[in-house]
C-alpha cells in the first residue's frame, strides 16, 4: 500500500499532465486528464512492479503462467487506485482541482480481450494471484479489434469494430526487444546424426510476436505481476519497395496483412477454411511466443531445463491454448536435446487443464490435413504423443477397438484438442462439482478410468475487490459499518453480516442501498434507451452471452405469457417489473441473433402498450461489457441463471449478483447448486428439470415438444404468436424460434421447464411482496457469497495444481 498525501498527489498529477501535454490544465480536456492520471498512477505501479519482478527472480518461487484465449479486464483505473490505496487520496486532490473522479475514469476503454465469463475469469483469476502474492503471470493475445462492439439497429444485433486502441493504452508496455519468432507451413528437414533425429523447420512463414506488458496489481501489498499480450507483426516492417515498382501491389502488402490479421480480432468466424486456418493460427501463434518467452527467462536465470517442472506450472484455460503441450515438447525435444521420455515427464508434471464446457462444439477439433499443412513439426510431435497413447490404451484395454479409437488423440480424420489436453497435462479440473462429475462419469468417463487421479473439482469464483467493494461502494460502506474490514482480504467473513439481519435498521439500509443503486441504472436506460423505468419495480435481470443453452428465449416466452396475461386481466396482481437483458451474440450464431431480434421486438409492443399500465417494462442494453456490467450487478433484484441443467459448466455472473444482494432464480445447474447448498432453498428460488432427468431423456428420449404444446394452452398462444405478426408485420421472422421448439425437439428443454419456471416466478412475485422477507434474503446471499471469492479459488489451485506458495502477509 503506497502512502502518499493528498498534496504530493495533486503536484505530481499537475507535473505529469504538463509533462504529457505541454499544456497548462485549466485548457486541457477530459481525455486529456484522464492520460494524465492514467499516467500518474501507473508511474507508482511500475515501481512496484520492477521490485516484485526481481523478488520474483531473486526467491526462486514458482512461476505461474496462465494461458488464456481470453482476459476481460475492463477498466484498469479504479481497479489500480483501489489496489494501490490511493482511491480516496485521488478523489480529494482531484476535487481540489474541480476534477470529478468519477468522470475521468468513464474515458478509460473497455480492453476488447475477451467475450463472456471464460475472459472475465481469467481476469479474476489474475487479480486474485497477484493479491495473495503468487508470481502469476498471464498469456495471450493483443486483439486490435478483440471481439466486437454491438450496436442495436431496429432491434436487430450489428456487429462494428471495438476500437478500444483508438485513443491508446496507458496500461501497456510494449516490449519489442523481448519479442519472438513463431513459425507457420513449410517442411521439415530429418537428418540423422549419431543414431539420433534432427529436425529442421525450413521454408516456413515467420510471423514476429511482440509483447505488450500490462501490470497486474495486487490488493495492498506491494505486488505488481503481468499480463504478456502478444502481437503478430511482420519479421520486417520494411516496405517491399521492388514488389510495388513492378506493379506486384498486393503482394507487396498481402505477407503483412497475413500476418497482423492473427491478432485482428477474437474468434474470427470460423464457418469456413479460412476462418479455421486463422483460429488455429492464433491459437499456435500465443502459446508458442509464450512458451518460448518463459523458456528464454527460466534459462536467463540460470535454470536447469530438466526441473522446469519444478520453478514453472503451465495452465491451460480451456482447449484453446492446448498446443502448449506439444509446443513445450518440440523446444525440449528438437531445441534442448533431451530424450523423449524424459522431455514428456517434465511437459507432464508442468502443464494443467481446465475444462470449461461439455459443449460439443466448444471440445474443439482440427482437420488433419489442416493441422499437418499450417503445423508440421507440431503435428508430428502430437502424432507420436498420440501412437504412445494408444499403445498404452492397447494394454489396458486389449481388443476393444472402438473404445481405443473414441479416446484416441487423431481418429476420424481429426485431432481431438480435450483429448489431447488430458494426455497431456497432470491435472484436468473441473469448475463446478456438479460440472466436475460430469465429466468423471460421463463426457470423459473413459479417461478418469484410466487417469482417475487427475481429475479434480475447483469451483470458480470472483474478485470481490471488483464486485464488491468497487462496482458497489454504498454497500461495501454498511459491510464496514455492520462487520469490519476483515472481509475484504478474508472474504469468507462475509458469513458475520448475517448476524445483522434480524435488525431493522439494518435491513433498511439494505433496501435503501439497493434502490439507490437502481435508480443510477433506471437514469442510465433513461439515457441510453429512451425509456422510463421505475426504479421501486423488481430489476428481473438476465444479462450474459446469448445462446440457445442459456435459455434467454424460455425467458422471453414467460414474458410474452405474462404480457398476454395482463391484456386478459388488467387487474391482475403482480409487482411491477423491469426486465433487462444484455449480451452478445456470436456473429455467425443465427438463433442467437434472432433471440435479440425477439427480445426488441417484445419490448417494443410491450413498452408502448398503454392497456397494461406500465406494470411490466423490457429493456435490450446493448454493447455488454465489464463497466456495464458493474453497473448493472448492483442494481438487480432477481438474478436470471435459467441455463438447462447440464449445460452451464460453472457460470460466475450468478456469484457476482449473489455478493451484490440479488436473488437468484435458477435451475440446479452449475454454480448454481453450490449457492443453494450456502443459502438453503429459502434463499434462493430453484425450478426445472434435475441432471438426472435431462440425461434419461438424452440416453432414452421421451420427450416430445410438440406433445406440451398441444396441452398448454399458455405455451401454444405464445409460440403461435412468434408466427401470427404480433411481433413483427414479417410473420416469418421469429420462425427459425418457433422451428427449433416445435420441429426440432426443442434441444434445451425450453417447453419442459415452462411451467416449471412460471411457478418459480410466480414465488418471487410473493417475496418480493414482503420486504422485510425480501431484504433477509438478499442479506443472506450477500453474508454466503464470501466462499465465491476468487481467491479461494485460486488458494485451491496454488496448492491442489499448481504446488505454488500463497503468502498472505503484506511484503
Amino acid at each position: 500500500m503506497l502512502s502518499i498525501d493528498r498534496k504530493t498527489f495533486k503536484i505530481a498529477f499537475i507535473n505529469k499532465f504538463v509533462e504529457i501535454h505541454g499544456v497548462e490544465l485549466k485548457d486541457g480536456t477530459n481525455q486529456q486528464k484522464y492520460e494524465a492520471l492514467a499516467g500518474i498512477v501507473r508511474d507508482y505501479v511500475s515501481r512496484t512492479w520492477l521490485k516484485t519482478n526481481k523478488r520474483n527472480n531473486k526467491s526462486g518461487q514458482k512461476q505461474v503462467y496462465y494461458f488464456s484465449m481470453e482476459f476481460l479486464l475492463g477498466r484498469l483505473l479504479g481497479d489500480a487506485l483501489l489496489n494501490l490505496g490511493l482511491r480516496d487520496v485521488c478523489k480529494a486532490a482531484l476535487e481540489e482541482l474541480n476534477i470529478n473522479l468519477d468522470e475521468l475514469e468513464n474515458f478509460e476503454h473497455d480492453q476488447g480481450l475477451g467475450n463472456g465469463g471464460l475472459g472475465r475469469l481469467a481476469a479474476c483469476f489474475l487479480d486474485s494471484m497477484a493479491s495473495l502474492n503468487i508470481p502469476g503471470n498471464g498469456c495471450g493475445i493483443r486483439y486490435k479489434y478483440g471481439f466486437f462492439e454491438q450496436k442495436i439497429i431496429d432491434g436487430k444485433q450489428v456487429e462494428v469494430s471495438d476500437e478500444w486502441l483508438k485513443e491508446g493504452n496507458a496500461w501497456e508496455t510494449r516490449k519489442a526487444n523481448k519479442s519472438e519468432i513463431v513459425k507457420f507451413g513449410g517442411e521439415i528437414k530429418v537428418d540423422y546424426i549419431n543414431g539420433g533425429m534432427n529436425f529442421t523447420h525450413v521454408n516456413y512463414e515467420p510471423v514476429l510476436a511482440v509483447p505488450y506488458d500490462t501490470p497486474v496489481v495486487g490488493y495492498e501489498n506491494d505486488v505488481v505481476n503481468t499480463l504478456r499480450l502478444w502481437s503478430a507483426e511482420a519479421v520486417s516492417n520494411e516496405f517491399d519497395y521492388s514488389s510495388f515498382s513492378r506493379g506486384e501491389f498486393l503482394q507487396a502488402i498481402e505477407y503483412k496483412n497475413s500476418v497482423e490479421s492473427i491478432s485482428q480480432v477474437l474468434y474470427p468466424e470460423d464457418s469456413f477454411y479460412k476462418g479455421k486456418i486463422l483460429r488455429l493460427k492464433q491459437q499456435y501463434f500465443f502459446v508458442s511466443a509464450g512458451i518460448q518467452s518463459i523458456l528464454r527467462h527460466f534459462k536467463k536465470q540460470d535454470g536447469d531445463i530438466r526441473f522446469l517442472d519444478e520453478k514453472v506450472a503451465l495452465h491451460i484455460n480451456d482447449t484453446h491454448p492446448t498446443l502448449a503441450i506439444p509446443e513445450l515438447m518440440r523446444i525440449l525435444v528438437d531445441e534442448e536435446g533431451l530424450d523423449w521420455d524424459e522431455a514428456w515427464r517434465i511437459t507432464t508434471n508442468t502443464v494443467s487443464y481446465t475444462n470449461h464446457t461439455i459443449l460439443a462444439e466448444a471440445l474443439e477439433k482440427w482437420p488433419i490435413d489442416m493441422f499437418k499443412t499450417l503445423l508440421p513439426r507440431i503435428y508430428m510431435v502430437v502424432e507420436e504423443i498420440n501412437k504412445r497413447f494408444c499403445e498404452e490404451l492397447w494394454n489396458k484395454f486389449q481388443g476393444q477397438w472402438q473404445k481405443i479409437s473414441d479416446m484416441a488423440i487423431i481418429s476420424d480424420g481429426q485431432i481431438k484438442m480435450a483429448h489431447l489436453a488430458i494426455v497431456g497435462s497432470h491435472s484436468v479440473n473441473g469448475v463446478a462439482k456438479l460440472h466436475t462429475e460430469i465429466l468423471k462419469k460421463k463426457e470423459m468417463s473413459n479417461f478418469y478410468y484410466l487417469y482417475p487421479n487427475k481429475f479434480n473439482n475447483k469451483t470458480n469464483g470472483i474478485t470481490h475487490r471488483r464486485w464488491l467493494l468497487k462496482s458497489n461502494p454504498r454497500l461495501t460502506d454498511l459491510l464496514k459499518e455492520t462487520i469490519g474490514e476483515s472481509f475484504i482480504k478474508h472474504p469468507t467473513d462475509l458469513v458475520n453480516f448475517e448476524r445483522f439481519l434480524e435488525d431493522k435498521s439494518t435491513l433498511e439500509k439494505l433496501g435503501k442501498i439497493k434502490l439507490a443503486n437502481k435508480e443510477v441504472l433506471t437514469n442510465t436506460i433513461l439515457q441510453t434507451q429512451g425509456i422510463s423505468v421505475d426504479p421501486n419495480s423488481i430489476f428481473d435481470v438476465h444479462v450474459k452471452r446469448i445462446h440457445a443453452y442459456k435459455r434467454q428465449i424460455l425467458n422471453c416466452l414467460r414474458i410474452m405469457d405474462l404480457h398476454n396475461a395482463l391484456i386478459d386481466n388488467p387487474n391482475l396482481g403482480i409487482e411491477p417489473r423491469t426486465f433487462i437483458f444484455a449480451g452478445k451474440a456470436a456473429p455467425g450464431y443465427y438463433l442467437a441473433k434472432n433471440t435479440i431480434e425477439l427480445i426488441n421486438s417484445v419490448a417494443k409492443l410491450i413498452n408502448n402498450d398503454s392497456r397494461i399500465n406500465d406494470k411490466i417494462k423490457v429493456v435490450y442494453l446493448e454493447n455488454y461489457n465489464v463497466s456495464m456490467a458493474e453497473e448493472i450487478v448492483p442494481g438487480t433484484d432477481l438474478s436470471e441463471q435459467i441455463s438447462t441443467t447440464t449445460k452451464e459448466a460453472s457460470g460466475t455472473s450468478n456469484m457476482k449478483f449473489m455478493m451484490n444482494g440479488a436473488v437468484t432464480i435458477a435451475t440446479l445447474d452449475g454454480a448454481n447448486i453450490e449457492i443453494r447448498d450456502e443459502v438453503t432453498d429459502d434463499d434462493i428460488v430453484i425450478f426445472g428439470l434435475t441432471a438426472d432427468e435431462v440425461f434419461n431423456y438424452y440416453k432414452f428420449g421421451g420427450y416430445n415438444s410438440i406433445e406440451i404444446y398441444n396441452n398448454d394452452s399458455r405455451i401454444k398462444r405464445v409460440l403461435n404468436d412468434l408466427i401470427n405478426g404480433k411481433y413483427h408485420q414479417d410473420k416469418e421472422r421469429f420462425r427459425s424460434i418457433y422451428e427449433n421448439l416445435i420441429t426440432y425437439n426443442d434441444e434445451f428443454f425450453v417447453l419442459k421447464d415452462f411451467d416449471s419456471y412460471i411457478r418459480a416466478q410466480d414465488r418471487v412475485n410473493t417475496l418480493f411482496k414482503d420486504p422485510v422477507k425480501w431484504q433477509k434474503m438478499c442479506g443472506q446471499n450477500i453474508a454466503h457469497s464470501g466462499i465465491f471469492s476468487s481467491d479461494r479459488t485460486i488458494e485451491q489451485y496454488a496448492t491442489g495444481i499448481w504446488g505454488s506458495e500463497v503468502i498472505y502477509k503484506n511484503l
